[in-house]
C-alpha cells in the first residue's frame, strides 16, 4: 500500500509558476512510478508526467514538454512537479498516481495506476 498527499495547488496569474509535491508512504518505491494526471469538470484524468522511480527517467504529455519538470527527492519519498509559464488551459485538480512494474505503453492510462492521492487545485487566471 502507498499512500500518497499532494501539496502545493493555488491561484496563480498567466505565465506564472507553480510547484505541487506529493509524498509517499507506506511503501517502497523501488520499482514505481509516479505520474501526475490532471482533471477539469466533466472530462477524465488526463496524463501529465511521470518519473521512474529507480532510474529518474521522465516522460511527459506533448502539451506541458518544456514547461513541466517532474523530479523526485529519495531522501523525502517526494515527487514535484514544478509548472512554469502557465496558462488557463493548466486550470485543474492535479493527482499524483503511483504504480509498480509499469510498461511503457500503460503510462499514460490512469487505470495503470492503484495508488491515488487527493488532488490539489490549480487555477490560472488570464
Amino acid at each position: 500500500q502507498v499512500q500518497l498527499v499532494e501539496t502545493g495547488g493555488g491561484l496563480v496569474q498567466a505565465g506564472g509558476s507553480l510547484k505541487l509535491s506529493c509524498v509517499a508512504t507506506g511503501s517502497s518505491l523501488s520499482g514505481y512510478k509516479l505520474a501526475w494526471f490532471r482533471q477539469t469538470t466533466g472530462k477524465d484524468r488526463a496524463f501529465v508526467a511521470a518519473i521512474s522511480w529507480s532510474d529518474r527517467r521522465t516522460y511527459y504529455e506533448d502539451a506541458v514538454k518544456g514547461r513541466f519538470t517532474i523530479s523526485r527527492d529519495s531522501a523525502k519519498n517526494t515527487v514535484h512537479l514544478q509548472l512554469n509559464s502557465l496558462r488557463p488551459e493548466d486550470t485543474a485538480v492535479y493527482y499524483c498516481a503511483a504504480g509498480s512494474r509499469l510498461i511503457l505503453s500503460s503510462l499514460r492510462n490512469e487505470a495503470a495506476y492503484p495508488y491515488w492521492g487527493q488532488g490539489t487545485q490549480v487555477t490560472v487566471s488570464s
